[in-house]
């Protein structure tokens, strides 16, 4: 079994396991399914809204593709869940991407 078939079938027993969601997101990036991706990406966040790789990769994915405010307006609510969490590392890399995308 592949890994997007694998990780729909956890995702079917328990649809807010963060991490089989952020999984299935990196899972069809690595297969170039970016729209999946950011379907993907979304659900997570909605469902755990702690998750705070699920903004950052979000909000990469989204400025690779050159859209700069949807990826700002994902920065601005994954800073908020790195603060409310304590993450400092993804908060730093979160900030710097910020920043570059300000530019």
């Amino acid at each position: 079994m592949d890994r997007i078939a694998l990780l729909t079938q956890v995702l079917e027993q328990n649809p807010s396991d963060a991490f089989a969601r952020y999984g299935l997101a990196m899972a069809h990036l690595a297969d170039g399914n970016t729209d999946a991706a950011l379907a993907e990406f979304s659900t997570l966040t909605q469902n755990n809204p702690d998750y705070v790789p699920g903004y950052q990769m979000w909000a990469q994915t989204l400025a690779k593709q050159g859209r700069t405010e949807e990826a700002l307006e994902r920065l601005h609510t994954g800073i908020a869940a790195a603060n409310r969490t304590g993450n400092q590392h993804a908060l730093a890399e979160m900030e710097a991407l910020r920043e570059d995308l300000r530019r």
